[in-house]
């Protein structure tokens, strides 16, 4: 039989053990704006770091501000950032569609080929982080001018392996409900995350889609970061940040 003083005690370390949840804990909340360790790949006040057709993008009000119009389309091009071409990394953005029909996104590991004016030497392909004004393709990962197109929609988790077909490994939500935490007409956060073959898209704190790209054939390792404008509207990129990864 246990000493009153060492069974009183037990009784307190029990029940303190018993307040912490067992000893578990809880992560820290989300924090977009936690910059610490990451580098800013925009300054807000030019567009010294980045190369795209001064016909559709422009600085404004500390934002990258790409545009298309009926009378002056842009067709689908892109302006790239000139600091590397970043490998293992994560990067967040904030950017804002205004213009029923336009498409957007952020490519990455991505390569410069050749395009057609005024598209011109700014093409890009690759993987891209899809965000559209209707948000049907937001969040989706969507490989740009490659015969995979949409690798995987809003609220997958896909597997490519050479010689084989797109797998669905598992369902992170229904896209509609996903659909629901994306703002229309207004700032969204966007957090990319590219680590070895694993590609993770999140949007406003959100998982939205997964890829792991083990085909070999295809994968890209690293490549350059772009923002992409397609269709009639006003696209508008902000905070953009860099954290390169092991």
């Amino acid at each position: 039989m246990l000493p009153m003083k060492l069974f009183l005690a037990t009784v307190i370390v029990a029940g303190a053990w018993q307040n912490r949840g067992g000893g578990f804990t809880q992560p820290e909340p989300i924090a977009f704006d936690d910059h610490e360790g990451w580098t800013s790949i925009f300054d807000g006040s030019s567009l010294k770091d980045w190369d795209g057709n001064s016909d559709f993008w422009r600085l404004e009000n500390g934002a990258i501000v790409g545009e298309s119009t009926r009378e002056k389309p842009s067709g689908t091009t892109y302006i790239t950032w000139k600091g590397g071409e970043p490998r293992n990394f994560e990067l967040k953005a904030e950017m804002k569609l205004e213009g029923t029909g336009l498409n957007s996104g952020i490519q990455y590991r991505s390569t410069r080929v050749p395009g057609a004016a005024p598209a011109s030497k700014w093409n890009l392909k690759g993987y891209q982080a899809d965000f559209d004004f209707a948000g049907r393709y937001t969040g989706q990962l969507y490989e740009q001018a490659t015969p995979r197109g949409i690798i995987a929609w809003r609220g997958q988790v896909v597997r490519a392996e050479q010689g084989m077909k797109l797998r669905l490994l598992s369902a992170l939500g229904d896209p509609e409900e996903l659909k629901n935490y994306i703002k229309t007409s207004d700032w969204n956060q966007v957090h990319v995350i590219a680590r070895g073959n694993t590609l993770m898209h999140i949007v406003n704190g959100h998982l939205m889609s997964v890829f792991i790209d083990d085909d070999p054939s295809m994968a890209a390792a690293q490549g350059v970061i772009g923002l992409q404008i397609e269709g009639t509207g006003k696209i508008s990129f902000r905070n953009l940040w860099l954290r390169n990864l092991p």
